[in-house]
C-alpha cells in the first residue's frame, strides 16, 4: 500500500470528507458505551503509527511477535486487558475498515442478548469481521495454535457461534492494496 495499512486514508466516499486513516476510523466506531478497554496492538511500523495517530499511551500494546501472525496480536491484547474487567473482546482488523458504528452496535447487542461465546457478522452467508469473543474464551485464544489462529476457537464452539447477517459488505472485504480499495468502492458497499 506504500504505507502502513493503519495509516491509509479512509475513503471519503464512505465517511464525511476529511483525512482520517483506517485506524482512526476504527477507533471512532469503537466508541461505544459497552466498550470500556480499548487496545491498539502495533507491530510493524509501530513508531510511525504512534507518530501519525494520537493514541492514548495506555491503549497501545506492542507486539514483537507480529511476524508470527494475527493471533499473536489478539493474544497481546488479551494479556493487556484488566483481569476480570471485560465481558469479551471485539476484534477489529485494520485491513477490514469498511464497517459502520451501526454494525458494531448490532453485534454488541446480539452478544449481550444471546450470551453466545462468539458472534460474527455475515454477508451473503460468508463470515466476516469484526468478531466478538466472550471472556470465557480468553484462555482458549491464548492457547490456540498460531497456524490456525482464532479460527481454532471458533471451530471448537461451532454449535454456539451466532452469525449476524448484515448488508454491510465491508465485513468480508480485506483491503490489502489500493486496487482492493478501488474495487470495494466501485461495488457500492
Amino acid at each position: 500500500m506504500g504505507r502502513p495499512k493503519a495509516l491509509y486514508p479512509f475513503p471519503t466516499q464512505v465517511t464525511t470528507p476529511g483525512k482520517i486513516s483506517f485506524l482512526e476510523h476504527l477507533l471512532g466506531i469503537a466508541r461505544h458505551p459497552k466498550i470500556g478497554a480499548v487496545r491498539v496492538v502495533l507491530g510493524a511500523n509501530a513508531e510511525l503509527i504512534r507518530q501519525a495517530v494520537e493514541l492514548d499511551a495506555a491503549s497501545v500494546v506492542l507486539n514483537d511477535d507480529w511476524p508470527k501472525g494475527q493471533l499473536t496480536s489478539i493474544q497481546a491484547a488479551i494479556r493487556n486487558l484488566p483481569a476480570g474487567a471485560t465481558d469479551g473482546v471485539i476484534i477489529f482488523l485494520v485491513d477490514h475498515p469498511l464497517i459502520s458504528a451501526g454494525l458494531v452496535d448490532k453485534l454488541i447487542e446480539r452478544f449481550y442478548r444471546t450470551g453466545a461465546p462468539v458472534v460474527v457478522p455475515t454477508y451473503e452467508g460468508k463470515r466476516g469481521h469484526p468478531a466478538i469473543f466472550a471472556s470465557r474464551l480468553y484462555d482458549e485464544l491464548l492457547a490456540a495454535p498460531v497456524e490456525t489462529g482464532a479460527r481454532a476457537v471458533v471451530w471448537a464452539h461451532a454449535a454456539e457461534v451466532i452469525e449476524m447477517p448484515t448488508d454491510e459488505k465491508g465485513v468480508i472485504l480485506n483491503l490489502n492494496s489500493p486496487g482492493d480499495i478501488r474495487r470495494a468502492l466501485s461495488q457500492d458497499i
